[in-house]
C-alpha cells in the first residue's frame, strides 16, 4: 500500500497509508478539524460545512458498512481530506453498493489510514484546529513550507449554495430556504411536513426572496466564517422584519451579526453527535448533532434584540437564539441531525407553528 504523509501547521508529520484518490505528484491543503461521532461518516464527508477541511474520525474504525446512494447530505464531497485509524475495505451491510474508499477515489478525496488518530485529536484539543496538507512522501519540503504559509480562503459559502433557485413542490406552507450549505435532510425534514419548498442561493436580495410569496424563512448550514458574507446581513434583517424565521448553524450566526452580536472563532470546534445543550425555558437537557469552528460571542447578545435560549453544557457557549419581538428564533446545532441524535426534530415543528399565525 502506498505511504503518504501528513504535515500540520505547527511542524507535526504522520506517515500512513494512502487509500481514496491518488496524490501522486499533487497535493493537498485544508485545515484540520475532529469529529467524535460513531456513525455517520458517509454524511460528515458529503456535509457542505466541511468544506476545506481535513476531517479526522475519532473513532478506530471507519468504512464497516460501506456506502450507499441514500445517504449522502450533498451531491458530492466538499471537504479535502479523511483521516482516520484504520479503514475498512470490505463493508458488510445490506445497503451498502461500495466501500468508503472507492468513493473517495470517484470523488478525488484523498483518505490516509495508519496513523494513531488519538494522538493527532489530543493535538488538534490542545493546539486548535490548524492548516494541514497531504502530499507524497517524495513531495518538494521547501514547496511544502510555502503552501502551508498561505491563507485559507473565504469563499466556501459561494462554492457550495446553488446557484439558481429550485423548487421542491409541497401542497403546505411556502418555506423559502436560503442555501449557505444546506444538507438534504434539512430539505427533507421540510418536505416530510409537507413543505413547499424552494431554495435560493445564498446571496438572494430580499426582492427575489418576497417574489415567491413565502410563509416562513429558513437560513441553512454552511461552512466558513460568518463574517465572510457581510452582503447577506441586511437581507436577513428584511426578511426577519416580514416573516417567521428559523436558523440553524451557520445561519444561526448570520441572524446573531444581523441583529448587532458578534461572532468569534472556536479553539477547535465542536464536531460530532454527543454535544449536550440545555434549554433554558424548560431546563430540558438534549443531546445534539453538531459541524461548526464559529460560536456567538455571548456577551455580545445583551446589546441586541435577541436573547440567548439555549447554551452547550460543556464550555457554556450559545447554543440557541430568540428574537424578543419578532418570529426568528435560531440553534447552532443541526435539528435534522444525519448523523447523530434526533432528539431536537420537534424545532421543525415548532417553527411551522409559527409559520402563518
Amino acid at each position: 500500500m502506498k505511504k503518504i504523509q501528513l504535515i500540520l501547521e505547527n511542524g507535526d508529520v504522520y506517515i500512513g497509508d494512502s487509500f481514496g484518490a491518488d496524490l501522486t505528484n499533487i497535493y493537498s491543503f485544508g485545515e484540520i478539524v475532529f469529529n467524535t461521532s460513531m456513525t455517520g461518516y458517509q454524511e460528515i464527508l458529503s456535509d457542505p460545512s466541511y468544506c476545506d477541511q481535513m476531517v479526522v474520525l475519532t473513532y478506530p474504525l471507519i468504512g464497516n458498512y460501506g456506502v450507499n446512494k441514500d445517504d449522502f447530505e450533498s451531491v458530492s464531497p466538499a471537504l479535502k481530506a479523511v483521516i482516520v485509524r484504520e479503514a475498512c475495505g470490505e463493508p458488510a451491510n445490506f445497503r451498502s453498493t461500495e466501500s468508503l474508499g472507492s468513493l473517495l477515489k470517484k470523488f478525488k478525496v484523498p483518505g490516509i489510514s495508519g496513523i494513531d488518530t488519538r494522538k493527532l485529536t489530543k493535538t488538534i484539543r490542545n493546539s486548535g484546529s490548524m492548516k494541514a496538507i497531504f502530499a507524497p512522501l517524495d513531495y518538494p519540503k521547501h514547496n511544502l513550507d510555502i503552501i502551508l504559509k498561505s491563507e485559507m480562503p473565504k469563499d466556501q459559502i459561494k462554492r457550495v449554495s446553488t446557484t439558481s433557485p429550485i423548487h421542491f413542490p409541497g401542497e403546505g406552507k411556502r418555506i423559502v430556504l436560503v442555501d449557505y450549505g444546506y444538507k438534504k435532510n434539512i430539505l427533507k425534514s421540510l418536505l416530510k411536513r409537507n413543505c413547499d419548498v424552494i431554495v435560493v442561493p445564498f446571496n438572494a436580495s430580499f426582492e427575489t426572496i418576497c417574489s415567491y410569496n413565502p410563509d416562513g424563512i429558513m437560513l441553512s448550514n454552511g461552512p466558513g466564517d460568518p463574517t465572510d458574507v457581510p452582503e447577506t446581513l441586511p437581507v436577513i434583517r428584511q426578511l426577519q422584519d416580514k416573516f417567521p424565521l428559523f436558523a440553524i448553524c451557520m445561519g444561526h450566526q448570520l441572524l446573531a451579526l444581523a441583529n448587532g452580536a458578534q461572532t468569534v472563532k472556536l479553539k477547535f470546534g465542536h464536531r460530532g453527535g454527543n454535544h449536550p445543550v440545555k434549554d433554558l425555558k424548560t431546563n430540558r437537557v438534549h443531546m445534539t448533532s453538531q459541524n461548526h469552528g464559529y460560536a456567538v460571542v455571548t456577551e455580545s447578545v445583551g446589546k441586541t434584540d435577541l436573547e440567548i435560549s439555549q447554551i452547550n453544557i460543556n464550555d457554556n457557549s450559545v447554543e440557541g437564539l430568540r428574537h424578543k419581538t419578532l418570529k426568528s428564533f435560531s440553534v447552532q446545532y443541526h435539528p435534522e441531525a444525519c448523523p447523530g441524535p434526533e432528539d431536537t426534530a420537534y424545532l421543525f415543528d415548532d417553527f411551522l407553528n409559527t409559520v402563518g399565525v
